[in-house]
């Protein structure tokens, strides 16, 4: 590839990871969530394997780095869900909500003034959901793209 894609690719990539965490951390309040953040956040593989071989990106990132997040979204998601056993209450009960504690803000009477501290579990919720997809659509672009003309280059 020409550096011209290597330097664009370089300086969007940071811009797109943050785009994608956005829209997993303010999924409860606006549209988008886990699923939708995740799958941004993978469109940066894609991009490091039009502007780098395939070789680069798998030396570049870890062995099961991928696979490991997977799991640990799903973990996380079941987890949150079997905490609220632990509290007495359903599973996947919202726990956390007016808790007071991180996420466990009470919602003010009226219109969500956009606190992003308000949302009990769900935004564990879709943090869990947007590493699993992270992991996921890494690894289904990987395989799929992977016999992709120019990874000798």
């Amino acid at each position: 590839m020409s550096n011209l894609v290597r330097s664009g690719a370089n300086i969007m990539m940071p811009f797109i990871l943050v785009y994608g965490f956005y829209i997993v951390v303010h999924g409860h309040l606006t549209p988008g969530g886990g699923f939708q953040g995740g799958a941004v956040i993978a469109t940066a593989v894609v991009l490091l394997m039009v502007a780098y071989s395939r070789a680069d990106v798998f030396a570049s990132i870890p062995k099961n780095v991928l696979k490991n997040s997977e799991t640990a979204g799903l973990l996380l998601f079941i987890g949150t869900a079997l905490l609220a056993l632990t509290a007495g209450i359903a599973f996947f009960g919202n726990w956390l909500l007016g808790a007071g504690s991180l996420f466990g803000t009470p919602v003010a009477f009226g219109i969500n003034p956009g606190d992003i501290n308000t949302g009990g579990i769900i935004p564990i919720l879709n943090i869990a959901v947007g590493i699993e997809v992270l992991g996921a659509m890494g690894i289904l672009l990987l395989v799929m793209l992977g016999g992709m003309k120019g990874d000798a280059e």
